[in-house]
């Protein structure tokens, strides 16, 4: 609108300074305004087209720029989650490796306990063995001093007081030679059975 003013304004100042001119030339004025009109209107209709698309335009920037705002926030937003999400991932693994160490060390230790009283299982089986297989044996040898004892008391039960007192008056003692040798083998028996550690 402003350039048609001024287009005007323009051809106005040459129409009015040029009175004495011919018609002819008047006519040229006149086609030359017509066509500076035309091409005015022309203009002015590109200068609103672009001037509606340069609004347009305006709209579409601020939605964009608004969009493009929202977007951020929404990124933003994700790379908080992300960031927690492996911050609590990094915990949960270095919980679960203490975790892990722990259960090694218990299972070690477990281990080692295992081995140890397994050790002293064995060991005690075998002091057990050794133990019963020794206890049978003194079973066997208190059976056989029992058996002596019985023996030495059958056979003194056998003597009759005379021969007790043959047996042991000093200066006869008939009897006292087969006595001590009869001592001696009951002692001889009873020193087999004495039980070695």
């Amino acid at each position: 609108m402003r350039y048609f003013r001024l287009f005007l304004i323009i051809a106005s100042a040459l129409v009015l300074s040029a009175p004495a001119r011919a018609d002819s030339e008047a006519d040229r004025l006149r086609d030359a305004l017509r066509s500076t009109t035309g091409q005015l209107r022309t203009l002015e209709d590109q200068r609103a087209a672009l001037q509606a698309r340069a609004t347009t335009a305006e709209q579409e920037r601020d939605r964009l720029r608004k969009q493009t705002e929202v977007l951020r926030a929404q990124v933003k937003e994700a790379e908080q989650a992300y960031r927690q999400a492996v911050k609590d991932f990094n915990d949960r693994l270095a919980e679960r490796d203490e975790a892990l160490e722990k259960w090694k060390s218990a299972y070690t230790e477990a281990a080692t306990v295992a081995r140890a009283k397994d050790a002293e299982r064995s060991k005690f089986e075998g002091e057990a063995a050794a133990f019963k297989t020794s206890n049978k044996a003194c079973e066997a040898k208190n059976a056989q001093l029992v058996k002596v004892g019985n023996d030495i008391v059958k056979q003194y039960e056998a003597m009759d007081p005379l021969e007790k007192i043959v047996d042991h008056d000093p200066v006869l003692g008939l009897k006292r030679v087969e006595h001590q040798n009869a001592v001696q083998d009951f002692r001889d028996k009873i020193l087999d059975q004495k039980v070695k550690p």
